[in-house]
């Protein structure tokens, strides 16, 4: 299983409905299968999620956030993992939004 505890992640790709851009950080913590992140930048104000990761370290996750317009927003996404060359880890990322539009989209960050 991939660890993920202590890794920060920065934004590189999204669809544009989505709101994260590549000014928004994510700060994961892991204990066991159990992940949480909070992440801020861009029109993020303030976001946090909570995944389950399995074996192969794939993310089934739920996550919730306030933008800097003062709407809170909150989605389904799950995220496939890619170890980088490096040693990183990049996630390529298929979301819902559970509110709003209730739109779909794609999006890819990678461990800085």
């Amino acid at each position: 299983m991939i660890d993920y505890n202590g890794r920060i992640f920065r934004s590189v790709s999204n669809s544009a409905n989505g709101e994260v851009s590549n000014e928004t950080v994510f700060h994961y913590k892991q204990q066991g299968y159990s992940i949480t992140a909070t992440y801020s930048g861009g029109n993020i104000a303030d976001g946090s999620l909570l995944a389950t990761a399995d074996e192969y370290g794939n993310l089934n996750m739920r996550y919730q956030h306030v933008n800097i317009h003062g709407e809170f927003l909150t989605g389904i996404c799950f995220s496939k993992p890619e170890i980088l060359p490096n040693g990183k880890i990049r996630l390529h990322e298929k979301w819902q939004w559970t509110c709003g539009d209730y739109s779909h989209g794609e999006s890819v960050v990678e461990e800085v």
